[in-house]
């Protein structure tokens, strides 16, 4: 299952896209699911996204990696 930059992250249409602040679990990893697995800096905001199952986590993009609504970065196995 993939981990995917909802839009509904975005409180305004002002800035289209944000970064990856830092991954808080290691490629690799297991997870739980609700686990935090990475920190994304939207606008003004820091904003994590939950794992949304449990497995293994595979991280797609890397720290500092710009993102946009969407945008896939990472996935759960």
């Amino acid at each position: 299952m993939d981990l995917i930059v909802e839009p509904d992250l975005w409180v305004s249409r002002m800035l289209p896209e944000g970064t990856i602040e830092r991954w808080l679990v290691a490629d690799g990893a297991n997870v739980e699911v609700n686990d935090p697995v990475v920190e994304l800096r939207i606008e003004n905001s820091l904003v994590r996204l939950k794992s949304p199952r449990a497995g293994r986590l595979k991280i797609g993009a890397p720290g500092n990696s710009v993102v946009e609504p969407g945008t896939v970065v990472g996935s759960i196995r």
